[in-house]
């Protein structure tokens, strides 16, 4: 099998800035019992479809080690307090290295979210898989890990039931890639004059989008990360293919609330809502995070997205879809 292969040794921990779910754990003390390394972000779509298979197997092989190492990907996700936060509301009992510094996604010369190294008893990385599926290999490697560490792992396979984020994306659907808001990354902006990196600007949309443009109106201010709408019913429209719609966004100032009103079509999603907006297409933004706007039911097409925040003050970051 690709487990028996020997992909180096598991680095040190010691970049962790700090613990949750157990005290510090160190590459010579796991000595003696596989270990998976999770690598997530807590805004991470691929990796919060990924994490009911990583729970489950956690709970599964008792004599399995699974750490998951958060990385962040966006400022906010290196706040202490979001990432207790995110670890209690997502259900991640295992333990946690928080890796706001980077220090162990560089030990392990690790680029993506989510990623998996699965490390055997003697401390040698046997196998990885970067991104979403492959759960089936990846459990039978766990389960050889195991049996050659000396313990009975059996041949079955965890039973999945998903449901909200974690639900699997309807990949025969799916016709819009991630994309990020922020001049850093941004991709098929549409707007008339382009983004306006650093500096408040005014923006209007065209009258016409292509599949997976998207554009700004009203007053907004576009950063590295993210963009800020300034005054309220700023808005932002997105023309996508996709069962679900998400957004990464939340309130600039902590603690502060932020009111929006999505629609599909121009219509209120109705049915289609996703967890953070009822059928109306309501919603307030309280914290920083992935928040699922649309969910469609009925059968996927191309529609155009758009929400509106009835306050200023929301700082947007990413779209993924799934």
């Amino acid at each position: 099998m690709t487990s028996r292969s020997f992909e180096g040794r598991m680095p040190a921990l010691t970049g962790a800035t700090g613990w949750l779910n157990s005290a510090p754990l160190t590459t010579e003390g796991l000595r003696g019992r596989p270990v998976l390394v999770s690598f997530w972000t807590y805004t991470c779509i691929n990796w919060l479809r990924q994490l009911p298979y990583v729970r489950a197997w956690s709970e599964k092989y008792a004599e399995l080690t699974v750490i998951g190492v958060h990385t962040p990907e966006f400022g906010f996700e290196q706040d202490p307090e979001n990432v207790v936060r995110a670890v209690q509301d997502l259900n991640v009992g295992y333990p946690v290295a928080v890796d706001s510094d980077y220090g162990i996604w560089r030990a392990f010369d690790n680029h993506y979210w989510p990623a998996l190294y699965f490390v055997d008893a003697e401390g040698a990385i046997r196998h990885h898989h970067f991104g979403e599926g492959d759960y089936e290999r990846s459990e039978a490697v766990i389960q050889e890990l195991l049996t050659d560490a000396g313990v009975e792992a059996g041949s079955g396979l965890v039973a999945v039931s998903a449901a909200g984020f974690e639900a699997q994306a309807d990949w025969n659907s799916l016709g819009s890639p991630e994309n990020y808001t922020g001049s850093g990354r941004s991709e098929y902006f549409a707007s008339p004059g382009g983004l306006r990196s650093g500096r408040d600007a005014s923006y209007s949309v065209p009258s016409k989008l292509s599949l997976n443009q998207w554009a700004l109106a009203g007053e907004w201010t576009v950063g590295e990360q993210a963009a800020r709408v300034n005054s309220p019913h700023g808005y932002l429209v997105d023309r996508f293919r996709a069962r679900d719609l998400h957004l990464v966004m939340g309130p600039a100032a902590r603690g502060a609330e932020v009111r929006f009103q999505v629609t599909l079509d121009d219509r209120p999603p109705g049915e289609d809502h996703g967890l953070d907006v009822d059928a109306d297409g309501r919603g307030t933004l309280t914290e920083q995070r992935l928040h699922q706007l649309i969910r469609q039911r009925g059968p996927i097409d191309e529609h155009t997205f758009k929400i509106t925040f009835l306050d200023g003050g929301a700082e947007v970051f990413a779209f993924t879809f799934g």
